[in-house]
């Protein structure tokens, strides 16, 4: 016989939401951020790290534009499908342990990407990768919940909002230094020394937290359907472009994907130790984060991915001059979440969201008037706008999920606002990789008529007109003059560049969106509630 769990009159135990007092190192709360912030930077780091060093991959494997999304959405998927299951195992056996897993597991997967000889080897690696950081992402929250009382919570999760943002903004600038100076394999082969210092300081540092109220099963067939609906919703994305958006076999995985939701809705509620309590839902605030999380991130990583090859391909920057010109959001990120921690401590979320995503959608808007002449300082203004306007969407969303769902769910908090950050992600490539292919598809042989150019338009080079980068051997053609490597060269960067500005111009639409549901956040009520008598 099953049941149907009920989150708001599950017992609590007191003693669950009181930090035990410490005494040595090991459980000391700052010293417990300082070790979980040296993990979560190695897998913030991967979500971005390797958009800059994607040009270098494509061409030294011959990738195509689905194969280099890919590299991306594989990793991004497989932790927006396991973050909620490890979740749901750091609850049960305990967050060090998954945490330390994860650690282990995500350096040995990283060495196994740079050794890789094939697109399809690394695109399977990134997967493990992610599956690997996924069960160390919620652990490192689980721990921050469990060890911080609530008024510290919100600092703590502000500093460790600093490290997610500065890692995933100073990705770029990393990645640029490496691929340039090293090879695209040093982005992955630098993880494993990260993660061995991690290890180190988890070993010695990490205390386990286990709420009395832990799940004691796992709803195995809840995750094979939430696995199977999100992986319905992305592929058929990411294939939009080659299949068309009419066709048959789109609609078919769209509508699997809405069925296999439905199921797994419906079987969470029969249960009686599901997956994603559904009554977590209930608190409208919860939601809300969840949906303002998975907005974020549609915005900010699809278009991050554009921005790489606009640098690159477009203006001609090489890889470490790139990621400098990212600097802006990455000084303005690392500057903004430890105030934007302290503004949500003293007024609450909901200003700051708001405010956060306003910021977003101006910088998206900001950044479809780029052209191939544009200088440092509009591309600078247009980033740190971005930057200032990430940073309390990051640290406040987290605050308002984790801090709205009782203890003993903090795992599945964890899991869920960490999935909900890898979804949107992957959702924002992979649609607005559609939506590039689409206008690049549609817009490329008109250009190319329009240039006057006396040859028939190569599909080749209409492939190369998605990166926005004219191919070296192009101009050693046989029949190539100057002259027409040029009139190429602008036919590939204007149809570049108008599916760039539709790509943001669909980003900043989704960000507007995500500011009115910001204004539906609160500050966490079981956080609050936990704060008794808890001292630091």
């Amino acid at each position: 016989m099953t049941r149907q769990t009920t989150v708001e009159k599950a017992p609590r135990d007191p003693q669950d939401s009181l930090p035990a007092p410490v005494k040595g190192l090991r459980g000391h709360p700052w010293l417990t951020l300082f070790s979980v912030a040296i993990g979560v930077m190695m897998v913030a780091l991967d979500g971005t790290i390797v958009a800059i060093a994607n040009p270098a991959i494509q061409k030294d494997l011959g990738a195509t534009l689905a194969d280099v999304q890919w590299i991306t959405n594989g990793y991004l998927l497989a932790l927006a499908v396991a973050l909620i299951t490890a979740g749901k195992l750091g609850d049960r056996f305990g967050h060090r342990q998954t945490f330390l897993i994860g650690i282990a597991g995500f350096a040995a997967a990283s060495a196994a990407i740079g050794l890789s000889d094939s697109i399809a080897l690394v695109i399977v690696f990134r997967v493990l990768q992610g599956l690997f950081g996924a069960l160390l992402m919620p652990a490192a929250l689980g721990l921050l919940r469990a060890t911080f009382p609530a008024d510290k919570l919100n600092m703590a999760i502000g500093i460790w909002g600093m490290v997610i943002g500065a890692s995933t903004a100073g990705g770029p600038i990393l990645g640029g230094v490496l691929v340039e100076h090293v090879s695209w394999q040093s982005v992955f082969f630098i993880n494993v020394p990260v993660g061995i210092i991690a290890l180190a300081f988890g070993l010695v540092i990490l205390k386990d937290h286990r709420a009395r109220n832990a799940p004691k099963s796992f709803d195995v067939l809840g995750i094979v359907l939430l696995s199977g609906a999100m992986f319905s919703v992305v592929w058929p994305l990411i294939k939009a472009g080659e299949w068309g958006w009419g066709s048959a076999s789109t609609i078919g995985w769209l509508v699997a994907a809405v069925v296999l939701f439905g199921l797994f809705a419906f079987w969470e509620t029969k249960v009686a130790e599901p997956l994603v309590p559904l009554a977590m839902f209930r608190s409208l605030p919860l939601s809300a984060g969840t949906v303002l999380m998975i907005l974020m991130a549609f915005a900010f990583m699809g278009g991050l991915f554009f921005v790489t090859f606009f640098l690159q391909g477009v203006q001609g920057m090489s890889p470490v001059d790139s990621g400098l010109r990212l600097l802006p959001l990455t000084g303005m990120m690392i500057v903004s979440s430890p105030l934007a921690g302290a503004l949500i401590t003293k007024f609450g979320p909901r200003v700051p969201l708001v405010g956060g995503m306003v910021c977003t959608a101006a910088s998206m808007f900001g950044m479809t008037t780029l052209t191939e002449t544009t200088g440092t300082f509009a591309t600078s203004l247009w980033f740190a706008l971005l930057g200032l306007g990430l940073a309390p969407v990051m640290v406040g969303a987290t605050e308002v999920i984790v801090g709205n769902a009782p203890l003993e769910l903090s795992g599945v908090a964890g899991g869920l606002q960490q999935a909900a950050m890898q979804v949107g992600g992957a959702l924002g490539t992979a649609v607005l990789g559609a939506v590039m292919t689409s206008k690049v598809n549609a817009e490329f042989a008109g250009n190319w008529q329009d240039a006057g150019i006396p040859v028939p338009p190569d599909p080749r080079l209409e492939q190369a007109a998605e990166f926005g980068a004219v191919p070296g051997e192009l101009a050693q053609a046989p029949g190539m003059t100057p002259e027409l490597v040029t009139k190429i060269g602008d036919v590939i960067h204007e149809t570049f560049m108008s599916g760039m500005g539709l790509a943001f111009t669909v980003a900043g639409i989704v960000a507007v969106v995500a500011a009115l549901v910001a204004v539906l956040t609160k500050r966490g009520e079981n956080a609050e509630a936990d704060a008794g008598g808890a001292h630091i």
